[in-house]
């Protein structure tokens, strides 16, 4: 559907020009028309003011910033302030790219540069030899990520399942499962009658191949709600 943007002129807003015939020239007070087009299924990334530099002092575990020309997440941070000398935060870092961890220290106060990542919701879809396919349902537009790139996080990946991809410099650099998962029980020792919540729990085989320690009257080819941060077994389906 096309959208239509209209400007309106001030009435009082007139241009004239005089000559020996006492001509002149003026512009009408109706508004002035200017159709803009929209192509359907088009998504553009909002437009934020960019932050470029953030304090040490701002440093929170989660925070992206980008060091040496690479985009790296904090996953843990001290303050420290010492009796003598000056504060500073100790920082471990996650490289989004290689994976590899480190640790590095900031002086208190000092400026960093935010790294500008977005996330963007993809489809898992299928896994393509070693490379597992998310889709854009909008644009249908594919990414590619290979098995070194998910990890363990295949364990808990499902044909159909809604991801974040976190996009660094137009290129995919990680991706965020959902918090809870819905899964099927292949494998699980049966049940025993009288078998209750408050009992004991035992090891299940889910469709994915994960194993997950289960309360013991769950049966086989039931549905459970998983916890894909920490692998526990939330509740049936």
């Amino acid at each position: 559907m096309a959208g239509i943007i209209a400007f309106k002129l001030s009435p009082s807003t007139t241009c004239s020009r005089s000559s020996s015939s006492s001509s002149s020239l003026s512009f009408s007070p109706k508004p002035c028309v200017l159709p803009m087009r929209f192509f359907p299924g088009t998504q553009r990334r909002p437009t934020y003011p960019k932050i470029f530099a953030l304090s040490s002092n701002d440093i929170r575990v989660g925070t992206n910033i980008e060091v040496d020309g690479a985009p790296w997440r904090v996953i843990e941070f001290l303050h420290v302030k010492p009796g003598k000398g000056a504060a500073y935060v100790r920082t471990t870092l996650r490289n989004y790219v290689t994976g590899n961890t480190v640790e590095k220290t900031f002086r208190a106060g000092s400026k960093i540069e935010a790294a500008d990542i977005f996330k963007e919701t993809k489809q898992y879809t299928y896994k393509d030899g070693s490379q597992f396919v998310f889709m854009d349902l909008n644009t249908y537009e594919e990414f590619r990520l290979n098995e070194s790139d998910v990890g363990d996080k295949t364990k808990w990946m499902k044909e159909g399942m809604d991801c974040n991809l976190l996009f660094w410099n137009g290129k995919v650099i990680d991706f965020e499962l959902p918090i809870t998962v819905k899964l099927t029980v292949t494998d699980v020792d049966p049940g025993i009658r009288g078998d209750t919540a408050q009992g004991g729990s035992k090891p299940a085989i889910l469709e994915t191949g994960a194993v997950v320690n289960v309360p013991l009257f769950i049966e086989r080819g039931q549905e459970i709600m998983v916890d894909t941060r920490t692998g526990q077994y939330m509740s049936r389906a």
